[in-house]
């Protein structure tokens, strides 16, 4: 079984997973956005040749 007991580093290490992980959602989140932008003005330049 998986140990989580990290006694006295508890207060250090559980606070840093939950920071990396919203950082990494984040990101996530951030990439998408991005995409959808890239995808728009790709339709849009797609668009304007025609």
């Amino acid at each position: 079984m998986i140990d989580l007991d990290m006694s006295p580093y508890a207060a250090f290490v559980w606070p840093a997973w939950a920071i990396s992980g919203v950082v990494l959602a984040a990101l996530v989140v951030r990439a998408a956005a991005a995409a959808r932008r890239w995808k728009a003005a790709l339709r849009d330049l797609e668009a304007g040749d025609e």
